[in-house]
């Protein structure tokens, strides 16, 4: 009894120092979110970074496929809002408009709790995974807000707002942009990253067949990168690799 004591006593220190440790960190590197001016300002300044990536011509393409972090794998039917979402062994075909679809484990369809979990997993890989594959093109979605902001050294950016959708809703992001509008950046103020302001580059953009482009890859503070690969985005299935169409829904 007396060594399980000292063990609790142990672990009860070991969870205050991290508590403390995480508390300065925070201190020392969180950043307030930013007031920002709304206005048509801001609503221009959106426009030139959509037209920075080509958002028009992203807009035409009917079919999409990408990876994230070569672990979550999308293929994409725009037309009817309907996608493929695979990783390890589960696969799920999805209809994002109600949030339901088909479960498969190594290949057999499964159903009941099982079936609703991994389409739930598979609702919070697209809300994520998405975002990070074509951020850009969601600031005029329903539910956000746009507003200028201007930096220390008198440059502006773009503060983006989102009060609604996908699993995180209040999130935040600063776009930092070059002169042409194209993103190099952003800072973060999310539910799920407890130290607010930390940025993550746009890098390494990619231009499909049509002039569309796409950041292939990010840095997340400078310490954590993340690859978005097998980008692909077509007309047809066949332009994807595809014989016929892979979503089963």
């Amino acid at each position: 009894m007396k060594y399980i004591k000292s063990i609790l006593k142990i672990l009860l220190g070991i969870i205050v120092l991290l508590t403390l440790v995480f508390f300065v960190v925070k201190t020392i590197y969180s950043k307030d979110l930013p007031q920002g001016q709304k206005g048509p300002e801001a609503d221009q300044m959106a426009q030139k970074m959509l037209k920075a990536i080509n958002f028009n011509a992203f807009d035409t393409l009917p079919y999409m496929q990408w990876s994230f972090r070569g672990e979550h794998h999308f293929v994409y039917n725009k037309a009817n809002n309907t996608a493929r979402i695979s990783w390890d062994d589960n696969e799920v075909h999805l209809k994002m408009d109600e949030i339901k679809g088909v479960a498969k484990v190594n290949g057999q369809e499964v159903t009941d709790d099982l079936a609703d979990k991994l389409v739930q997993k598979a609702w919070s890989h697209w809300c994520n995974d998405s975002f990070w594959f074509n951020a850009p093109s969601k600031v005029f979605d329903t539910g956000t807000e746009r507003s200028i902001v201007t930096n220390g050294d008198g440059s502006k950016s773009l503060l983006v707002t989102y009060s609604g959708g996908g699993v995180t809703p209040g999130d935040s992001y600063l776009w930092h942009l070059d002169e042409d509008g194209l993103p190099n950046c952003y800072q973060m103020w999310t539910k799920i990253i407890p130290i607010g302001g930390i940025s993550s580059s746009w890098d390494n953009w990619v231009e499909l067949p049509n002039g569309a482009k796409i950041s292939s890859f990010h840095n997340i503070g400078g310490k954590m990168p993340l690859e978005i690969k097998d980008i692909k985005g077509g007309f047809s299935w066949s332009d994807l690799g595809f014989d016929k169409n892979p979503i089963q829904i």
